[in-house]
């Protein structure tokens, strides 16, 4: 029994040995294989191309005015007079006071208006008739110069009666409370029976106008600084119109149908978030924009006409936060840092990095590595456009979105890429 062992031992020993190698050899080869295989990616070549060049920058809407309807009188609100969110006209009644005191009081300052002209009157006519007594020394020169004071303080005092009756119907008028301007009203602050006050100026309502709305804008002051130089150099020139066209993206990501212009550029920076304040003039036919509003502002700075344009998708983004693309040279994938500008309607204008007639990846990113052999195949956007999903807001970072940060899907050295054969 034991020789029978020992002899099936020395026979299967043999027999293992060769399946090892056979082994061996099947996956040696395959492996090999794979490593020299070229990955099929689509790629694009750059060109220069006129590139309109614009900045999406954040902004508030404000009402062009706002009129604030305070009480400027102390009474009982009588009644309401308005239907609250339409639209009101300038001089259109909003509220109306318990005008009984008022009235009252314009009564009394009318009566001693007429007090003071009855005083005045006869006291001129003494004037008058000491006037002709001094000349025969019928009156001393005293009684007439009192005679002549007097005359002249009832014409004072008429004078005073007189304001004192235009203040109290100023007040009168106050307890029909009017609208400033024409605009779109909101909801009552108060109801009938309120008392409101005038030394606390009771808040009463609010017009706005809203056929035409401000938007307050914030650059930083490092944009500006490049776009002058860029102009400087010539790289970037003014809009041939010259005018400061802007754009408003709202917040569902639909841009708004009238377009703006730029009134005016601040001249200070604020020293707390260095940036500086602009301020843009929309239409508002349907009052869309409507006051504290936040929107995206697209404002068109000028054209570069030899802008070297990217779509947005060609670019990763690193760990670190800077901007890489890959190109293709001698038929290896090149990582290679980018200087990424504005946005424009084809994709991203870059700076520094790429020159006209590169070959650039567009799409297959998470199947090569650095200096993999990659096979070029041209790339078919969506829609026949260079650029596909442009309109997609910049990564966090101002830096635009990719399918995947740069070399984070390479495949381990000893295993095949995606998507190859095997």
């Amino acid at each position: 029994m034991a020789f029978n062992r020992l002899s099936a031992g020395r026979v299967l020993r043999p027999l293992a040995l060769v399946s090892l190698l056979t082994l061996a050899a099947c996956s040696g080869e395959p492996q090999q294989g794979m490593e020299g295989m070229k990955v099929p990616v689509s790629v694009i070549q750059v060109q220069p191309q006129a590139a309109v060049v614009n900045t999406e920058l954040p902004g508030r809407v404000q009402a062009i005015e706002d009129a604030e309807i305070r009480a400027r009188v102390t009474g009982i609100v009588q009644s309401i007079d308005f239907e609250q969110g339409s639209t009101v006209k300038a001089g259109q009644l909003l509220f109306t006071i318990d005008p009984a005191p008022y009235k009252a009081a314009r009564d009394q300052a009318a009566a001693q208006l007429k007090n003071a002209q009855a005083s005045a009157h006869t006291a001129r006519l003494l004037a008058q008739r000491y006037t002709a007594l001094i000349k025969q020394h019928a009156v001393s020169q005293q009684d007439y110069d009192n005679a002549v004071a007097q005359a002249r303080q009832a014409e004072a005092a008429v004078a005073a009666a007189q304001a004192a009756l235009e203040a109290a119907q100023i007040n009168l008028d106050y307890t029909r409370v009017t609208s400033p301007i024409d605009g779109r009203i909101g909801k009552a602050l108060v109801t009938v029976g309120a008392l409101v006050s005038a030394t606390s100026a009771t808040s009463l309502a609010t017009v706005h106008r809203l056929d035409q709305v401000y938007v307050d804008i914030t650059q930083p002051v490092a944009q500006i600084a490049t776009l002058r130089r860029q102009m400087a150099d010539g790289i970037v020139k003014p809009d041939a119109n010259g005018d400061a066209k802007a754009e408003v993206l709202l917040e569902d990501g639909d841009t708004y149908r009238h377009s703006g212009k730029l009134l005016f550029s601040g001249v200070a920076v604020d020293p707390g978030t260095g940036q500086v304040n602009l301020r843009a003039l929309f239409p508002n036919p349907e009052q869309i924009l409507l006051p504290g509003l936040y929107v995206r502002v697209r404002l068109v700075q000028g054209v570069d006409q030899q802008a070297l344009v990217i779509p947005e998708q060609a670019i990763q983004r690193t760990a670190d936060g800077n901007s890489t693309v890959v190109l293709i040279k001698d038929g290896k994938a090149v990582f290679t840092p980018v200087q990424v500008g504005p946005r424009t309607e084809k994709g991203y204008i870059i700076y520094q990095g790429i020159q006209a007639g590169d070959q650039l990846m567009v799409e297959g990113f998470q199947k090569v590595r650095p200096g993999a052999p990659v096979q070029p195949m041209p790339w078919k956007a969506q829609g026949g456009q260079a650029g596909q999903g442009a309109g997609q807001p910049p990564a966090a970072g101002g830096q635009p979105g990719a399918e995947k940060p740069a070399g984070a899907e390479a495949p381990d050295s000893g295993k095949p890429a995606e998507g190859q054969a095997h």
